[in-house]
């Protein structure tokens, strides 16, 4: 099966990629630097020739409000428009847990407007929902500094490993669309605060994490269970203290807020 990955050369599209093609599918990496582009449809067509399914888990390089809503509601259109053309059977995103309670933030409007354009195609879809990454809290300090601080609400996360992301969302791309929302998160229950805290003493990072029940997550006011999944989430097998001797725990990666999202063309920051 012809599988293309939009943003498959950013984090989790690139381990994406690589476990479909290990099961035997014939994953595509669409990026800028392969040559697609979603903000103009350059390669689109081409790309999508004989394809069954695309997995969506870029992100906009920009997390200013009107250009992440300009990427998201442009780079979605065209792909639904492309796909609908070539006869994609399956369109899976990738989104955040919490998106539809966090429109109080820009980035968090436009994957609310992404998932609406998705929603109401013609074109069969599964939306996953993931919970922040491991890989994205040296990120997630990075983006809540209050002077010399880290300012964290703390409230429970969920968070997972970007390996088990891109596991739960191989599944869902090679099964039948759900025409709905998958969850997906960790095995276990954190406060974020606490974590980010045992992240940056990991790397001998010496920035102070401060509780702050006022600080906001991606300029939304969020509250105990924000971000945590259903009772029904698929959950990865990671633990964070497995995955701390794990060599993705051991260079830090670009900053994310989440969910999903961040800075790769790829996604999860302020969700991630």
């Amino acid at each position: 099966m012809k599988i293309v990955v939009i943003g498959g050369s950013g984090l989790i599209g690139s381990k994406l990629v690589n476990k479909l093609r290990e099961h035997g599918h014939e994953a595509v990496a669409a990026a800028p630097n392969t040559g697609v582009n979603t903000l103009t449809g350059e390669g689109l067509a081409e790309v999508l020739k004989g394809a069954s399914v695309v997995v969506d888990v870029s992100n906009s390089p920009s997390w200013e409000d009107a250009a992440v809503l300009k990427f998201f509601d442009t780079s979605t259109r065209n792909l639904l428009t492309y796909e609908a053309a070539a006869g994609v059977r399956h369109h899976v995103a990738l989104s955040v847990v919490g998106t539809d309670r966090l429109s109080e933030s820009g980035y968090f409007r436009a994957k609310i407007a992404q998932e609406k354009l998705i929603k109401e195609s013609s074109i069969p879809y599964s939306i996953v929902h993931a919970t922040q990454f491991f890989e994205f809290l040296k990120g997630l300090a990075d983006i809540s500094m209050v002077g010399d601080k880290v300012h964290l609400p703390p409230v429970l996360f969920q968070p997972m490993a970007a390996d088990d992301v891109a596991s739960g969302v191989g599944r869902i791309a090679v099964g039948q669309p759900v025409n709905g929302m998958v969850e997906i998160g960790g095995p276990e229950q954190f406060r974020v605060d606490e974590l980010v805290r045992r992240r940056l003493a990991s790397i001998k990072d010496p920035r102070e994490v401060i509780a702050d029940p006022n600080a906001r997550y991606s300029g939304a006011k969020i509250s105990e269970k924000t971000l945590v999944p259903d009772n029904n989430a698929r959950l990865g097998e990671t633990r964070f203290e497995t995955w701390l001797t794990q060599p993705a725990s051991q260079v830090p990666s670009g900053h994310q807020p989440t969910g999903v999202a961040v800075v790769t063309e790829e996604s999860h920051k302020k969700a991630s």
